[in-house]
């Protein structure tokens, strides 16, 4: 008999990798956030759960091959603890070779009802979009946390938000903001801190009890925790399921509004009454505040209210009713209620010439629909990788392929708009103004008014006939596709 005899090496102790880095990674993953070999800008305050980002995401950066570029906000509120802020994330990001961008925002309230805080949050982002489309970036990496979410979800209860909002903060937002902690608690950040022996910052505002978040935080879940230890990876579930829940709404509804509204000239739309009368109240609010949201820049969701106010209106059914509000006015009709948009005091306007300029229109779920500018018809539809690669088209058709779980609805057809930036194929990952864009492609000024553009809320799909946006392109792992068809008016008999 042979004996075989085993070979014993030295064993190499390679240091553990830390758990909140592994449940970083997987909800990465699993939530899509962000690719080996991206550009992140990330955002620090200096506080433990940014600094726990940060630190995370260094350690990632050299495997995932990322770029990492810090940014840090003095809003010189709290004065030398401010600056001690600004001096603390600046010695971090020194001691790690980090790139880092310090900005120092002149807070100015636009709106009354506006906090400061609500203020130096839009002027975080604001900056740091408009600095990701500078410098290419492919994403930006926040540092909200379970506890964050349960916060959220509790602030959002105790004012009444319907579903939407009691799906509280998303994993991605707008396709470019990124939470990769969201699934942390704050217990397990502080855990990481302390193993790694990492300091951090401390924001003596994070405990007056002036704020409405604060209270919440330090008297009401404590107590809350105190009757359910859980109660933060419970609100946190919630959050998750509820987000599922009004994803799958939103889409029931705009399958709806496809027997219900209809679209004229210059962006007005009409609701039909008789097929509203006819759906559940739920589903009534739900398109109600899906036509709004259309005419709404940012597109926001209208008050319980304004929604009921005019769902009302359509109950009544009272002919030649009117009503004025901020997003249209909505004019009752014989069989159907008008909306027409951007009030700003010449309510009830027929001829809105003014918006023909921005001219807008919805693509609600499948659609086909005209662009009078370029003489085009836009046909809109969603279905597998497969059926989209094998269906014939027609020699006049130009076709092209979105990954639909990239982008969601609503699909908006709308012309150039000064300051519009996407993300060009072929570009490797940097963007460009359209404006840019235009002059490279030596489209005549004006002829760039005419050329339509299709957006969905997480950015420009589409610059029709040119040229697609890389973000949102089907790729060899896309199994969902938005496909969308473009052909003249005149090619097809009507």
């Amino acid at each position: 008999m042979t004996v075989k005899t085993a070979i014993v090496r030295p064993s190499i102790n390679h240091p553990a990798r830390p758990a909140l880095l592994t449940q970083l990674v997987r909800t990465v993953r699993q939530e899509g956030l962000f690719i080996p070999g991206q550009h992140l800008i990330v955002a620090v305050s200096g506080g433990p759960d940014s600094i726990a980002l940060l630190s995370l995401l260094h350690r990632l950066a050299r495997t995932w091959r990322l770029t990492l570029t810090a940014v840090h906000c003095n809003y010189g509120l709290r004065g030398e603890e401010s600056d001690g802020d600004e001096s603390f994330v600046s010695t971090f990001c020194r001691d790690r070779e980090l790139s880092l961008l310090v900005h120092r925002p002149t807070l100015v309230k636009r709106r009354q009802r506006s906090s400061l805080q609500a203020e130096a949050r839009r002027a975080r982002y604001d900056f740091m979009t408009q600095l990701a489309h500078e410098i290419g970036a492919d994403r930006i990496a926040v540092a909200h946390t379970a506890n964050d979410q349960a916060e959220t979800l509790l602030m959002r209860m105790l004012r009444g938000s319907g579903m939407a909002g009691l799906g509280g903060m998303p994993y991605i937002r707008e396709g470019m903001i990124v939470r990769p902690l969201l699934t942390a608690t704050r217990e397990e950040v502080e855990t990481y801190l302390d193993h790694e022996g990492l300091t951090c910052r401390r924001d003596s505002s994070n405990e007056k009890p002036l704020y409405h978040r604060n209270r919440i935080r330090k008297e009401l879940m404590p107590a809350m925790t105190r009757l359910v230890p859980a109660a933060v990876r419970v609100l946190q579930r919630q959050a998750d399921l509820l987000r599922d829940d009004e994803r799958y709404l939103q889409q029931v509804t705009y399958e709806l509004m496809r027997t219900c509204v209809s679209h004229d000239g210059g962006g007005v739309q009409r609701v039909n009454r008789q097929v509203f009368l006819e759906l559940p109240v739920a589903l009534q609010r739900r398109v109600v505040r899906a036509v709004l949201r259309s005419y709404d820049e940012e597109m926001r969701a209208s008050s319980t209210r304004v929604v009921e106010s005019v769902r009302r209106m359509l109950l009544k059914g009272r002919i030649n009713a009117r009503l004025s509000l901020k997003q249209a006015v909505v004019i009752l009709e014989q069989g159907s209620a008008r909306f027409i948009p951007d009030a700003g005091g010449h309510a009830g306007r027929e001829t809105v010439s003014r918006r023909e300029e921005t001219e807008v229109i919805r693509l609600p779920g499948p659609s086909t629909v005209s662009w009078a500018r370029t003489n085009q018809k836009i046909h809109v539809q969603r279905m597998t990788r497969r059926d989209a690669e094998q269906g014939g088209v027609a020699p006049a058709v130009q076709r092209v392929l979105f990954d639909a779980d990239t982008c969601s609805e609503p699909l908006l057809l709308r012309p150039w708009r000064a300051g519009d930036r996407f993300f060009p194929q072929g570009m490797k990952g940097k963007s460009k103004k359209l404006q840019d864009f235009f002059t490279d492609m030596k489209v005549p000024r004006q002829q760039r008014k005419e050329i339509p553009l299709l957006v969905a809320p997480e950015g420009i799909l589409w610059v029709v006939g040119l040229r697609q946006d890389d973000r949102f392109v089907a790729h060899r792992g896309t199994t969902s596709c938005l496909v969308v068809d473009v052909s003249k008016r005149d090619s097809e008999k009507e």
